[in-house]
């Protein structure tokens, strides 16, 4: 099967790319807004991009209604914000804060999350999260009314104790158990793992 994509609508597009390009890791962003509530998003076209200078990329799109997203609105106002990752305690909290409410309405109480200080930025990182990652935005590209990309660079990152050898900066994967998003509803975890030869025969 072969599919010219800009002969597709862009729903067609977007059910195409989800459920083959997986699993995506999760940017789930936290935020103060301009009148003091916090904020939390997951977003899936995410990813690092860069080790030097460090830096990881966020995509989003418009609201429902067509409104931007406040998460993205709170990134214009402040120029900072908080990556934080979802592991698969964390997976059922960051599912539901992907849900609209109103900007009035935090998703930390909605999920009984903890906002905590960052310590670069000033915006709250997620208590509950495996890891953080403060960061300040580098640049901004806009692909028409609906899409706009955050390149932002990695100032800190905050981990949960044990994921991180002190010494050697290796990951633990007896503690770090990350989720991918798939499509819809449908995650997946990062169990399964295998060692393929490290040259060729």
């Amino acid at each position: 099967m072969d599919l010219q994509l800009a002969r597709l609508p862009v729903l067609e597009r977007y059910k195409l790319l989800v459920g083959l390009v997986i699993p995506r890791p999760i940017g789930w962003v936290s935020t103060w807004n301009e009148n003091g509530v916090a904020n939390c998003a997951p977003f899936s076209f995410f990813n690092a991009i860069s080790e030097e200078p460090p830096l990881c990329i966020l995509s989003f799109n418009l609201r429902s209604d067509g409104a931007m997203k406040h998460t993205l609105k709170n990134i214009h106002r402040t120029g900072e914000y908080v990556v934080n990752l979802a592991d698969e305690v964390t997976a059922n909290a960051m599912h539901i804060s992907s849900y609209e409410i109103p900007e009035t309405e935090s998703e930390f109480a909605k999920t009984g999350l903890t906002p905590v200080p960052a310590t670069m930025v000033k915006h709250p990182r997620i208590g509950e999260a495996a890891a953080s990652l403060e960061c300040k935005v580098e640049r901004c590209i806009e692909f028409g009314p609906e899409r706009e990309l955050v390149i932002g660079e990695i100032l800190l990152i905050h981990a949960r104790e044990g994921i991180i050898d002190p010494v050697s900066k290796r990951i633990s994967e007896e503690h770090y158990h990350p989720i991918g998003r798939l499509f819809a509803s449908r995650y997946c975890t990062t169990r399964e793992r295998f060692d393929l030869p490290g040259e060729l025969p």
